[in-house]
This record gives C-alpha cells, sequence and structure tokens, in this order.
C-alpha cells in the first residue's frame, strides 16, 4: 500500500513513542485499518481523510484532513458512541472492507446527534443500536434466517427455542430464557433500516445480546460496563 487515499473515522488511540499515536480507523475503503500517526489524532465521529502507506499491518498515516466540524456526544449518546467504536474495534477484521456497516455507522452518528431531542429516548437510542448491530452481525456473516431452525426445517409458531451461535434455533421444553417460535418468524421479513415494533425489539435485544456476547469473549466490553456505572450512579 502506497499513498492510499482513505476516507472514514477515528475508533481509538494511544499514545506510541514521543509524538506518535497508534490509531484504528473505520474506513470506507478498507473497514478496519491500523496505523501510526505523527501528531496529534483527529476527534472521533467525525469524518476524517488521509493517506497510508506500507505493507504490514500497521500503515504509516499522513496527510490528514478534518472533513466537517466536530461532533461532541452527551450523556447516553457519549456512551452509545462509545460503544459503537468498540464493538467495531472488537469484531471487524483487519482490512477488509464493510461497506454496509460503513454506511450504517455514519446514519447511526447523525442519529445520537438528535437523541436529546426525542420524546423517548430510550426507546429510540435502543432502535438505532439495535439496526446498527443488525447489519454488523449480518455483514460479519453472522446474519439470522429466523424462519428455520438449525436442521433447517421450519420454525414452529407454537414451540420454543433456544439459539446457539453456531447451530441456529434449537427447540426447547423450557420456557425460560428462551424464543416463541411466532415471534422469531415475525422478524422473517424485517427489512434493514426499518423500526423494530416493540415485541421484536425486546426479541432481538436479547438475541442480539447473546450472539456479541459469545463473539467477544471473556473480556467484557468497557463501554457497557462505564454505561452502567453511570446509569447506577444518577439513579442514587
Amino acid at each position: 500500500m502506497r499513498n492510499q487515499a482513505l476516507h472514514g473515522y477515528l475508533i481509538h488511540h494511544r499514545k506510541y513513542r514521543e509524538r506518535s499515536h497508534i490509531v484504528h480507523l473505520f474506513t470506507q475503503e478498507y473497514g478496519r485499518i491500523d496505523g501510526v500517526l505523527r501528531q496529534n489524532p483527529p476527534p472521533q465521529y467525525q469524518p476524517i481523510g488521509l493517506q497510508a502507506s506500507g505493507k504490514s499491518e500497521l500503515k504509516n498515516f499522513s496527510k490528514l484532513e478534518i472533513i466537517q466540524q466536530p461532533i461532541f456526544f452527551f450523556g447516553d449518546a457519549f456512551f452509545a458512541g462509545f460503544y459503537l467504536n468498540e464493538i467495531l474495534l472488537r469484531l471487524c477484521p483487519l482490512e477488509e472492507p464493510m461497506p454496509q456497516t460503513f454506511v450504517q455507522y455514519g446514519l447511526t452518528l447523525n442519529a445520537l446527534q438528535h437523541l436529546a431531542d426525542i420524546a423517548h429516548p430510550s426507546d429510540y437510542l435502543k432502535q438505532i443500536l439495535r439496526q446498527f448491530e443488525h447489519v454488523l452481525l449480518q455483514e460479519l456473516g453472522y446474519g439470522i434466517d429466523f424462519s428455520i431452525d438449525a436442521k433447517g426445517e421450519a420454525l414452529d409458531p407454537a414451540a420454543h427455542y433456544i439459539f446457539q451461535l453456531n447451530d441456529g434455533f434449537l427447540p426447547t421444553t423450557t420456557i425460560h430464557n428462551s424464543f416463541l417460535g411466532q415471534h422469531l418468524l415475525a422478524l422473517s421479513d424485517y427489512e434493514k433500516g426499518m423500526d423494530f415494533h416493540p415485541q421484536q425489539l425486546k426479541l432481538v435485544s436479547k438475541l442480539y445480546r447473546q450472539i456479541l456476547s459469545a463473539l467477544l469473549g471473556d473480556r467484557p466490553l468497557k463501554s457497557r460496563q462505564l454505561w452502567i456505572q453511570n446509569t447506577q450512579t444518577q439513579d442514587r
């Protein structure tokens, strides 16, 4: 890679030597890409342009251009933005384009800017985060067919199922922590970008939490921990 133009966002950075930073970007051209930037990193959540050179996994970044004015998030929007960047950093493969997720990331950042103006911000936030996770999981290869079970047979509306990441939906006689077939089937016709109705939103929140936890492994998300701590502090 030599003087490759990149367009995207900073998702994480850390100090490297005296005047440099190791930065992790999410870009339109290469998905997640890492490198060294020999200047102060740009703010998060705003589009940037720069050039990348190098053959190793750690590129040299130069000619940084900040395309728009900085975006600042507060309260739940801040923690949601932190969450988005953390799961991109943890789950996205290195230098593998993810064009649908890139577009959805930009849409989600734009939606977060309006969070303070929404009448029911909690429901709104759940919607936009689940929609982002829906696109991300599909592009990572974990899209779900909500019409069939692990054996490829049609789901029974009256039956209950548990979900296994590498298998799919497995019938169960245990109602606790399971999914009802008719609720899963209601997601079969979901189209990307639509709002989930309340029952769907409840289901995908539970299901995607299971999937993301399995993909992330034993190391918990810092953003989620800080979000919970902040909520508990406010409730005191």
